[in-house]
């Protein structure tokens, strides 16, 4: 693979090329793409708007924009005490995916909030794409405690009829946890090493004739501080073969995710692994903030 070059978009005609990644990367219409015009207003104002090259061409981008916490009982507080940047979007083509342009450009915009004082960056993504989890919570070491329910509302095209819940995870920028995982490589537990030290897996899946993992149908959540949390390791291929059984996993996790945070539990890791019939697991750690 050429060697990738992230730095900011600096002209229109960049930017125009962020729509059009846009449309190949989530196969989405028009209407759906953040325009140009959008991207050049952000950036112009203080947003980071950031691409990855191979070559002179762009493979890659992220945006970010400055937003602040919410902070409903603090309505005295000004608003450069709850400053924090909001990851818009980021995607790489298909082709660049899975070889760290993604990371970079995460570290880019890492960088940016850090030179302008800003400790926390947040986003949204579907708590049910193990990808994604592997990458924000086990890589780049966001925690998360918020789940929101159908985020973005009714969906089109393959994800009609599936609710868009997603998490909001938080990334300490400048916390220990954060530069353990991006300065100094830390890597996470293993599934064993988490067994062993007290953790309970709380939903083990079972499969279906079809091969495709199916949620327990009642959970009793018992008292301990650790918990396993399992998804679908691969939820693309869930949707794709049975809908019916993706909007089960929704409702399943949904329920979970929802009474754990409300029980002051929150995520601090993912766990991939292979169970000894060569099927894939990944799961969640939540930990109990009062531990």
């Amino acid at each position: 693979m050429s060697e990738i070059v992230v730095r900011p978009l600096a002209s229109l005609e960049e930017m125009a090329e962020v729509e059009r990644l846009q449309k190949i990367i989530w196969d989405i219409p028009d209407v759906e793409v953040v325009p140009v015009h959008a991207l050049h207003a952000i950036q112009y104002n203080g947003g980071a708007l950031y691409g990855a090259f191979a070559d002179s061409r762009l493979v890659g981008f992220v945006l970010g924009m400055l937003g602040v916490v919410s902070s409903p009982e603090r309505i005295d507080q000004i608003a450069a005490a709850r400053l924090k940047m909001y990851s818009v979007v980021a995607g790489v083509l298909p082709a660049y995916q899975d070889k760290g342009v993604g990371y970079q450009l995460k570290l880019a915009q890492r960088e940016f909030a850090l030179r302008l004082g800003i400790r926390l960056i947040t986003w949204t993504y579907d708590p049910l794409e193990s990808r994604n989890g592997r990458f924000n919570i086990s890589k780049l070491g966001c925690v998360c405690h918020t789940y929101l329910r159908n985020f973005h509302g009714e969906m089109k095209g393959r994800n009609a009829g599936l609710p868009t819940d997603r998490f909001e995870v938080e990334w300490r920028v400048a916390g220990n946890r954060v530069r353990g995982r991006v300065v100094k490589g830390r890597r996470p537990l293993s599934l064993d090493s988490l067994l062993g030290g007290g953790a309970v897996r709380l939903n083990p899946a079972a499969w279906n004739e079809d091969g495709l993992p199916l949620p327990p149908d009642e959970i009793d959540i018992p008292a301990n501080n650790l918990f396993l949390l399992e998804i679908p390791a691969d939820f693309q291929a869930v949707k794709q073969a049975d809908m019916g059984l993706a909007r089960q996993w929704r409702q399943h996790t949904r329920t979970l995710f929802e009474t754990l945070f409300q029980q002051n539990y929150l995520v601090t890791d993912f766990v991939f692994d292979q169970d000894g019939d060569g099927r894939s697991r990944s799961f969640y750690l939540l930990t109990s903030k009062d531990s």
